[in-house]
């Protein structure tokens, strides 16, 4: 039985404020009008994907230069001095802890799948906390702005990279190799089983992946967060359809009623782990 467990994340509302949103208010748009204005019409009028169209509505205002040109530096800039949601910073290390002194056989992993852009996650403080990282990304053209998506993470992307995570297809050898993640391979080869991950996500872009992990056997968390209380009822209805195992606000500190399932979810798998490989050994 494999010793490792998965803790997944989605990041824009889950472990921080809307990055996207944050950085356009930080140069200057109107953040209100450019997902209203610019954005919605595209999803309700013609029939756009919703994650593609943001990508493209901000590759075309970085054309315009209305607040000037989009390029790598500032979405890396902003990405270092992105907020995070209260906790967050020291999570990581707390519930590795937590396993080394309980279940020192086992080792906890985690993740991020966002929708999100990816210069902008890889340069926040917790970057170096994940296995890997799968975002939006963009190509930049000879000036150094953005000029057209080269990945688009949405709803069912972000559960191709679960079955990455799943068959170990993860880290920089990883990479240039699209199609090695539809390669059949056994199930007792399978280097992290879905009822070992855990998986935390906020919005209707991480519906497929809490599917997918409760159907098989996983813990998939709901959060809102608690300075946007109207998204509140959208994550209830996660509750209601019966999409996650429960539902918190996105705070982290050990006080917090979200960490402390957290803590009991890595435990429980962990204790499972290691009683199942004393029996092997038995």
């Amino acid at each position: 039985m494999s010793d490792v467990i998965a803790l997944i994340f989605d990041f824009d509302d889950t472990l921080a404020p809307d990055s996207t949103s944050g950085f356009l208010a930080d140069i200057g748009v109107d953040v209100q009008r450019f997902w209203k204005d610019q954005v919605d019409p595209l999803l309700f009028q013609q029939d756009w994907d919703p994650v593609p169209a943001y990508l493209y509505q901000m590759i075309e205002l970085s054309k315009s230069q209305a607040n000037g040109s989009i390029t790598q530096e500032r979405l890396e800039d902003w990405g270092r001095r992105l907020p995070l949601h209260a906790g967050v910073e020291t999570l990581f290390g707390r519930l590795r802890a937590m396993v080394k002194e309980q279940h020192p056989q086992v080792q906890l992993e985690f993740y991020l799948i966002s929708s999100g852009i990816g210069d902008v996650v890889r340069h926040t403080a917790i970057a170096h906390e994940f296995t890997d990282i799968w975002a939006s990304e963009f190509v930049y053209d000879a000036q150094g702005g953005i000029q057209f998506p080269k990945r688009v993470v949405s709803f069912t992307d972000k559960t191709r990279y679960l079955f990455h995570i799943q068959k170990g297809i993860i880290g920089a050898g990883s990479r240039n190799k699209p199609f090695e993640v539809n390669k059949k391979i056994a199930q007792d080869k399978l280097r992290i089983p879905f009822e070992q991950m855990i998986f935390v996500g906020d919005g209707y872009t991480d519906i497929p992946c809490f599917s997918l992990i409760r159907r098989s056997g996983g813990v998939a968390f709901g959060v809102w967060d608690p300075k946007h209380r109207e998204k509140r009822s959208r994550a209830w209805g996660f509750i209601q359809e019966g999409r996650v195992s429960n539902l918190n606000q996105a705070r982290y500190d050990e006080e917090a009623e979200l960490y402390q399932w957290l803590e009991e979810a890595v435990e429980s798998l962990a204790g499972r782990i290691s009683l199942n490989n004393r029996i092997y050994r038995g």
